[in-house]
């Protein structure tokens, strides 16, 4: 199993420190969104072909520590 942290990256100098995906400047927001409104990880993954599902599920798995925390 991967954990978020091998895929979210935090740097105050990639969009003002919101979490993004490494590698990308695409945050974590955008997809959490998307989700939200009811969007497949297969639109996601359409929509931002650099995202694979274990990108999108670190998403939410990071999620969850926030709202934990």
């Amino acid at each position: 199993m991967i954990g978020y942290a091998d895929r979210i990256n935090i740097d105050p100098k990639i969009l003002s420190g919101k979490p993004v995906f490494k590698g990308t400047r695409i945050p974590i927001s955008i997809v959490l969104k998307m989700l939200r409104d009811g969007a497949t990880f297969q639109k996601i993954i359409d929509e931002y072909s650099r995202l694979t599902e274990d990108d999108i599920k670190a998403a939410l798995d990071y999620s969850v520590f926030i709202v934990d925390f």
